[in-house]
């Protein structure tokens, strides 16, 4: 296999993490809406671009402050390509990620949304 094969097989295999929500929390299709407000859940996010987005069940979120590097990297203090923490639906369209390194990051649902708005390279 040459090394282009190989970058082309990784990038797709990380592309089907995102396009799969990179989380060990997703209970279902329909997971938000059966999940009462301020239940906690294992989540493992993903972070290998920056911390922007989240999938909970059938519900993509975006981060209220998206964080970075500054190069698309996630920030110095954080795990990538994931950080494993937990996820408390404060709301069907709010959520907030924490871990035990202190992280915390406020989500909002986007409406209708039925993908990840970009897919990380």
């Amino acid at each position: 296999m040459t090394k282009r094969a190989g970058h082309i097989i990784f990038a797709l295999t990380l592309a089907a993490g995102v396009l799969t929500g990179c989380t060990q929390a997703d209970d279902g299709a329909d997971a938000v809406r059966a999940t009462p407000s301020g239940r906690t859940i294992p989540f493992e996010l993903y972070t290998h671009c920056g911390i922007d987005e989240a999938r909970i069940g059938s519900t993509y979120f975006e981060a209220e402050t998206p964080l970075s590097d500054g190069s698309g990297n996630p920030p110095d203090g954080w795990d990538n390509p994931t950080q494993r923490g937990t996820m408390t639906l404060t709301s069907a369209t709010e959520a907030v990620f924490t871990d035990d390194a202190g992280h915390e990051v406020a989500f909002r649902a986007r409406p209708g949304a039925s993908a990840f708005k970009r897919i990380c390279s």
